[in-house]
């Protein structure tokens, strides 16, 4: 593929991914409605709906991500040497760099600095992201002689059983409505999972854990690239609008449900991390709702062919700098959060009464993404650092 040259471009792949990097940006503009101080923190009914509204529209953003690395990556197009090699350079080096950056920036640099031996540091959470982009990395050339003669039968037997396990958390709550918080390194809430075939106190690995998690979001993005050719626009929107619908629908009204269940109609509502945990339990990546919207989603980006001036000279540059944008973006947006919740106030008592939550929320990522989108291209475009630093 010939970056310099749109024509060889997947085009619709750089249409979703710097859509799915607006989308990480209103999930982190919107956290600060619904967790505040040492845990859960809703101050109004309206900030209930408003982070359940926000945050359900753009929770798919993440397996848009993986999908486009699958598409352009899997399988693997040269050996796996210089495929790691490359991915080690593109991916690893920024990340090194960005997680010094979050680990002198923010808390105990001494202890930040420290326990980055066993882990990401969790007021830098959005990084996980790395470390799961890594391991499908290291698995795509394991999977890549199977990817290449896999019949079209045969893989939606795998993406039919990799989405039964986006029930697993809905079958989890079911069997035990309240499980146990168990809290690990500062503060993470760990529930303690009901175990389901084959898991037990000695054996987490259960029946279906190998084909649960981001793989299947891996197959998914084989599955378009290998098989689905080209669908007209009725087609889509006759496809991908309704799966699109259920999805929001069980994003938007599994969390809704739970807070208000808590709230018991007074606001604030607040409680430990626990809480937070169990209210996002249909906002999991992994989960139906979520896979239902990233599908809806991926046939909305597949009709997008636009390559015009505005695509060449901006949205492209962003997408090439997308992944630096997702790196670095948590520190402007968390300054320019506090400094609009300062500015407008908050709920219904804020300087834009009902309005003031959403607009604070719009605000915060359409200028985080703004700010941050420009800085990484300028950078990227720096001789041999700017790749260092943003990819």
């Amino acid at each position: 593929m010939n970056e310099k040259n749109p024509q060889y471009r997947e085009i619709w792949v750089d249409w979703m991914r710097v859509a799915a990097c607006l989308m990480v940006m209103v999930v982190h503009a919107t956290e600060p409605f619904y967790i505040g101080g040492p845990g859960a923190q809703i101050l109004t009914e309206g900030d209930a709906w408003w982070a359940s509204f926000f945050d359900s529209l753009v929770r798919s953003c993440v397996p848009l991500f993986v999908v486009a690395s699958s598409y352009l990556q899997f399988p693997l197009h040269y050996p796996t040497s210089q495929f790691l090699r490359r991915r080690a350079v593109r991916v690893l080096v920024p990340f090194a760099v960005w997680t010094l950056v979050y680990a002198l920036l923010w808390g105990q640099p001494a202890e930040n600095l420290r326990s980055l031996l066993l882990n990401f540091n969790y007021a830098a959470g959005h990084l996980w992201f790395v470390y799961m982009l890594v391991g499908l990395y290291l698995l795509m050339p394991l999977l890549s002689p199977w990817a290449e003669r896999v019949t079209k039968r045969e893989l939606q037997f795998y993406l039919l059983l990799c989405f039964l396990t986006t029930l697993i958390p809905f079958v989890r709550a079911w069997a035990e409505p309240y499980p146990p918080i168990i809290y690990g390194p500062m503060g993470l809430p760990n529930p303690a999972h009901y175990p389901l075939w084959g898991e037990a106190s000695w054996n987490p690995y259960g029946l279906f854990y190998y084909l649960s998690g981001f793989v299947g979001y891996l197959l998914l993005g084989l599955y378009f690239r290998r098989f689905v050719g080209p669908l007209s626009w009725r087609r889509t929107l006759c496809i991908g609008l309704p799966l699109w619908l259920a999805g929001f629908a069980i994003t938007f009204g599994g969390f809704l449900a739970m807070v208000m269940n808590d709230a018991q109609g007074q606001f604030p509502v607040t409680g430990p991390m626990g809480m937070v945990a169990v209210w996002e339990t249909t906002w999991i990546n992994d989960t139906t709702g979520v896979a239902l919207m990233a599908l809806g989603w991926i046939l909305l980006f597949r009709k997008f062919s636009f390559s015009g001036h505005f695509y060449q000279h901006v949205l492209l540059p962003v997408s090439k700098a997308s992944y630096g944008m997702y790196l670095s973006h948590m520190v402007v947006l968390a300054m320019l959060g506090g400094w609009l919740r300062g500015a407008l106030g908050t709920g219904h008592d804020g300087l834009l009464g009902i309005w003031t939550t959403p607009i604070q929320i719009l605000l915060t990522a359409l200028l985080t993404f703004s700010a941050v989108g420009a800085a990484c291209v300028v950078v990227q475009r720096i001789p041999k650092v700017g790749k260092w630093i943003v990819g």
